[in-house]
């Protein structure tokens, strides 16, 4: 791959990077995430 292909590469892994945060710190899928967890601990 050329410089330009890593950046394009780079870039997207950001973005996907950053959506994927966004949508784990929402608090509906914080709070889906914990009753899974508490069902799963009972």
């Amino acid at each position: 791959m050329n410089t330009a292909e890593y950046a394009v590469g780079t870039l997207a892994a950001v973005a996907f990077g950053g959506i994927l945060l966004k949508v784990l710190t929402s608090d509906s899928v914080q709070s889906a995430l914990a009753a899974v967890i508490d069902r799963a601990l009972k």
